[in-house]
């Protein structure tokens, strides 16, 4: 189990100029010499300023640790961490507001991948960024071109205990095999961001004919979990859409559990590591009711690979380290279309997109993307997702939307997630690309210049410094097309 502090509440084949990041990784994120393609350079050092310029240290953290008090919660373990109801994240929003934050002790962690394509979605260039204690300024990922994948970083298991007493050294390898790597990085939990995984495993047993969307799905925890709910019964097809466009928690219960009733977990995390995306995994979880999800772990090159595949670009994508060509058609058509479609409909957006709150001064304009229809009040332009009300007209921002954007972002005390697939609307400035962005900057970090929420409505769950940089890695995207 993963322990925690807080109880508050990656195209016909690559062509051969495309060759990603390679070599000796410089914290000052210079890329190494033998490094081929200009644009994947560049690329990785404007996301590396843009991420410094961010300035995320520059936060407040409400529940600043006390050191023996962590080292106890490290003894003695801590509790589960799903993302927060509208309820829940409103209560603890206030109390945020009365509480006496301090500085942040450190450098949070955050991993951002991009992977640019071109129009028909194959990959042009792709760049991964590190940023913790131990590199400030941040650091460039190596990147190998084939297989869009890095062996340069030893990944380690999140743990908010060892963040806080350990200068964000973690202890426990997450792949292994990677002592001798030059980049030791903790993994920020991934939060709902692991959605995408259960999603794309959901999918493939559909594909296998194991799974049937239309078919009804009796959901009966056999342990109580709050976060789950209780009993259900719905198609499988509403779970998902709901798993996905409403980030419902008791829907991925559902789903997790259905497939532990299949046995088919393992297969799925084998089929990660099959597909090359090793750090992609779901583990631990509950079979009785499809809970503890702190066994999941994402990196940003993975996570953009994964949103590479559901977008789909013709050819082969990229070529994993055992030889095997990895297209689009590991899923098939008809369940890319279905996952697109539900990350197109996402109601959540706040984090890199910050348009739910279109007009408010804060927090700032992130990735101009259009609000999906679905959920915007045709009477005000308001925006409600389930509980969650908005309060603020988005149809002056869709009137000035630039690009869609299908993702799916999650939020805990500790987390701070977002990855999705961005294309420009018609008539605008071109850009298509993949991002994922994992930190543990979470809904327990403020910004000094944060307002009090008006009454009534959802709170802004993260520092508005990431609706910037959203705005600022779409800027260096487009930036890159002219």
């Amino acid at each position: 189990m993963r322990l925690f502090r807080r109880s508050r509440l990656a195209a016909v084949s690559l062509a051969a100029a495309f060759t990603v990041l390679g070599g000796t990784a410089v914290a000052t994120g210079a890329t190494s010499a033998d490094s081929g393609d200009a644009a994947s350079r560049r690329l990785a050092e404007q996301i590396r300023q843009a991420i410094v310029a961010q300035n995320f240290k520059d936060v407040l953290d409400t529940t600043p640790p006390d050191l023996a008090a962590s080292s106890r919660a490290f003894r003695a373990g801590a509790p589960e961490k799903y993302d927060s109801p509208p309820a829940e994240l409103s209560t603890r929003a206030r109390v945020n507001a009365a509480a006496a934050p301090k500085p942040l002790h450190q450098t949070p962690n955050m991993d951002v991948a991009v992977i640019e394509l071109d129009s028909m979605g194959r990959p042009t260039a792709m760049a991964d960024v590190l940023l913790s204690p131990q590199h400030p300024e941040g650091v460039v990922v190596p990147l190998k071109r084939k297989g869009l994948s890095t062996d340069q970083v030893r990944y380690r298991w999140w743990d908010d205990t060892e963040w806080d007493v350990n200068g964000g050294r973690g202890s426990r390898d997450v792949l292994a095999g990677r002592e001798k790597a030059p980049i030791d990085f903790s993994s920020p939990y991934p939060a709902s961001v692991l959605k995408l995984m259960v999603g794309f495993g959901v999918l493939r047993l559909v594909d296998q004919g194991r799974v049937s969307l239309d078919a009804e799905y009796a959901y009966q925890p056999v342990t109580p979990n709050v976060a789950c709910g209780g009993p259900s019964t719905k198609p499988v097809r509403q779970y998902f859409d709901e798993m996905i466009t409403m980030s419902a928690n008791e829907s991925t219960c559902a789903v997790i559990k259905m497939v532990h009733d299949l046995n088919a977990w393992d297969e799925v995390n084998r089929t990660f590591v099959d597909l090359g995306m090793p750090t992609l995994m779901v583990t631990g979880t509950n079979p009785g009711n499809g809970g503890r999800w702190i066994g999941s772990n994402m990196s940003g090159v993975d996570t953009a690979k994964l949103l590479l595949l559901l977008n789909g670009g013709p050819g082969t994508l990229w070529t994993t380290d055992a030889g095997r060509r990895i297209t689009r058609d590991e899923l098939s058509g008809g369940s890319r279309r279905l996952f697109l479609k539900a990350l197109g409909e996402q109601g959540h957006n706040e984090m890199l997109s910050t348009t739910n709150w279109c007009g408010r001064a804060y927090p700032a304009p992130g990735i101009p993307q259009v609000t999906p229809q679905r959920w915007i009040n045709p009477a005000d332009g308001t925006v409600t997702v389930g509980g969650a009300v908005y309060g603020q007209d988005v149809r002056p921002c869709n009137a000035r939307a630039e690009v869609t954007y299908a993702h799916k972002n999650g939020w805990v005390d500790t987390t701070g997630s977002d990855a999705g697939i961005v294309h420009s609307l018609p008539g605008k400035a071109k850009r298509n690309y993949v991002v994922a962005v994992f930190s543990n900057l979470g809904t327990d970090y403020i910004d000094v210049n944060r307002p009090a929420d008006p009454a009534g409505v959802y709170p802004v769950p993260y520092t508005e410094k990431y609706g910037k940089l959203g705005l600022a890695i779409d800027k260096i995207v487009t930036s890159l097309r002219r």
